[in-house]
């Protein structure tokens, strides 16, 4: 990863919380609303998010988003149409 691309990392407000409650083994509600708190007074929030999207992060709370809230920004409802006949 390109120190240029994740220069914005050393900002984020996450860097001195407990990665385990942007990564828990076993999510919970209170733990996504606890980790969305402190993304939610991030400087670098949508640097984050855009991070997230673009390289694809499969796992973890990146940018105030949960993984599934991250598959659904990059595959909206109805993306998946049949094909015209």
């Amino acid at each position: 990863m390109p120190l240029e691309e994740i220069g914005w990392l050393r900002r984020g407000a996450c860097r001195s919380s407990d990665p385990d409650l942007f990564f828990p083994l076993a999510p919970t509600p209170l733990q996504e609303a606890r980790a969305k708190a402190v993304c939610a007074r991030c400087q670098v929030i949508e640097e984050c998010r855009a991070y997230a999207l673009r390289s694809g992060e499969s796992e973890g709370i990146w940018g105030g988003l949960t993984p599934e809230e991250r598959r659904r920004s990059r595959f909206p409802s109805g993306w998946r149409r049949p094909a015209a006949s």
